[in-house]
């Protein structure tokens, strides 16, 4: 496999491992796959930035969080920008009894010098019917 090919898999783990956290209310999990730098936004456009912030807030929300069904995260393009920095589109679903729902979340993911990839710019949008 070469090295882009490895880099696409090891995205696409990221992007598994945040569908399942997120369903287990797994907050330290999600935690662990940021940078210490990370800025993350919110579907509802709440901004946090720094690695603190996002943990605060996702102790708070996370294992709180209560939905009917389930949401599905997969990662359907991946840019290089660099070969350590990636623009992750990802197609988030919710399946509840009431209809889906969908997000497009942008993920900028960067490279650790050991190759492990981590969130660092994500912004979550919420897709509007119509």
């Amino acid at each position: 496999m070469n090295t882009e090919a490895a880099d696409i898999k090891a995205i696409a783990e990221v992007v598994a491992t945040v569908e399942r956290t997120q369903r287990a209310k797994d907050a330290e999990g999600f935690l662990a796959l940021f940078h210490p730098d990370a800025l993350w936004t919110t579907a509802h456009g709440k901004v946090l930035i720094g690695l603190d912030a996002i943990a605060e807030f996702t102790r708070a929300v996370l294992p709180n969080a209560s939905w009917d069904g389930e949401v599905t995260y997969e990662a359907v393009h991946t840019q290089f920008l660099r070969p350590d920095v990636a623009a992750v589109k990802v197609r988030q679903v919710y399946h509840a009894p009431g209809g889906d729902t969908e997000g497009a979340p942008l993920y900028v993911m960067t490279k650790r010098d050991d190759g492990a990839w981590l969130l660092h710019a994500c912004q979550n949008t919420e897709v509007k019917a119509g």
